[in-house]
């Protein structure tokens, strides 16, 4: 018989949890502490109290569920990119207007842009949202962002375990409207939470997501400052892009005297290996719940010259669409009409490796290893465009690595 998820304690058990932190604000019954797990990301411990009362959570725990509907509703004669990316508003390319938080940012600095516009012209409280953690740089802390400086100082991508649904106490007990920016997961945690608490809604400004490939866990960026001899507590900085786009690993050390760098495509296919298995089966690389998605538009990238960074913009709700008009009104982005074509173009690797999703969800049905409950995405439409021989490796790649990695049996993802 498939055997079932019956509560928070069996998504961390199954390998499914993403690490969001959504449990640590939900639960007020007993402790939940997260703890990063070097080798496999930010996992939640219970204590008895908690774990007693995990189930009633289950609904908001996106590594148990994704509803790609919860915004935008049944799709009513989807096309084929709503079909692949979910449904939107608006399609826009572009970038921010601050030449330094474009700089700084991984991808044309559109994200930070909105933000800046939602705490200086809406007077929003702050920010939500992960940044480097100054004590040990190759890890993430939940900051709270009132002014562009401190914009400025976390923007950029971090390829490195983050919860950062854990400070979204500070968004429920705020006076005043908030941003929250997420990885899609954190988004869909927040959004499907947001639902049931009233003060949160009230005090969710804007909720914004960037398009992810996958978490790696601390393990790849440890391993990756190995390779390049660099002792970890020798660290003063770690920066895993900006500064240009895509930019690169780049490491301070010896009180900012040496610079270590790494180009971006090399660093991230050395991260690649350590990206965790729930990742490796998530629908949502786009992020269809936020307000805004927002990612790199990789077709105008080109080697061969300096580009300052360029982002592609999905607009998913109209509190996002009021959003970014306001912002490119004020002048704080600047932005051309997009079509999904360029969506395709942009992020093709991510698009093409959601199709594989259904065969590897199949695999694990046949081993009868519980899976997550994906509603309102259409697994089923891409996996039949694959060729045969795509199909056949897809499944039997899973089947093969499920079984010699032990993902058939529980608790593997503490080993």
């Amino acid at each position: 018989m498939f055997r079932k998820i019956k509560d928070l304690q069996d998504v961390v058990a199954w390998g499914l949890c993403l690490g969001c932190g959504i449990c640590k604000y939900a639960i007020k019954s007993g402790t939940v502490e997260l703890v990063n797990i070097e080798s496999t990301g930010i996992r939640p411990l219970f204590d008895a109290e908690a774990a007693a009362v995990s189930a009633e959570f289950l609904d908001i725990c996106p590594g148990y569920s994704l509803d790609a509907s919860v915004l935008t509703g049944s799709m009513q004669n989807p096309t084929p990119a709503d079909r692949e990316y979910g449904p939107t508003l608006e399609i826009w390319e572009g970038y921010a207007a601050d030449p330094e938080l474009r700089h700084r940012g991984s991808s044309g600095g559109v994200l930070s842009a909105l933000a800046l516009w939602c705490l200086e012209q809406e007077k929003m409280a702050f920010v939500l949202h992960a940044g480097m953690d100054p004590d040990k740089p190759w890890l993430n802390k939940t900051f709270t962002s009132r002014t562009r400086s401190e914009l400025l100082a976390r923007a950029g991508s971090r390829y490195a375990p983050a919860s950062p649904c854990d400070g979204l106490d500070k968004i429920e007990n705020s006076d005043q409207p908030c941003v929250f920016i997420g990885k899609p997961c954190d988004t869909a945690a927040v959004i499907a939470a947001r639902r049931s608490r009233p003060t949160l809604d009230q005090h969710l400004g804007a909720v914004f997501t960037f398009f992810c490939a996958g978490t790696p866990s601390t393990r790849g960026t440890l391993d990756l400052l190995e390779r390049m001899h660099i002792q970890r507590d020798t660290v003063e900085e770690l920066r895993y892009r900006g500064d240009g786009w895509p930019g690169g690993f780049t490491v301070t050390r010896g009180e900012g005297a040496r610079r270590d760098f790494k180009p971006y495509q090399q660093a991230w296919r050395e991260l690649t290996p350590y990206v965790p298995l729930r990742c490796r089966l998530c629908p949502d690389g786009l992020g269809r719940v936020a307000d805004i998605s927002c990612g790199d538009a990789w077709e105008q990238y080109d080697d061969a010259r300096s580009n300052p960074g360029m982002s592609i913009v999905l607009v998913r709700t109209q509190r996002g669409r009021e959003v970014l008009r306001g912002a490119v009104a004020a002048g704080y982005v600047n932005l051309a009409p997009a079509s999904s074509d360029a969506v395709f173009a942009a992020q093709p690797h991510l698009l093409s490796k959601r199709q594989e999703l259904f065969g590897r969800l199949l695999a694990f049905r046949l081993l009868l290893i519980p899976i997550p409950q994906f509603l309102g995405f259409s697994q089923f439409h891409g996996w039949i465009r694959l060729p045969l021989s795509r199909k056949i490796r897809t499944l039997a790649g899973t089947l093969k690595r499920a079984v010699s990695r032990g993902w058939w049996k529980p608790l593997h993802c503490l080993d």
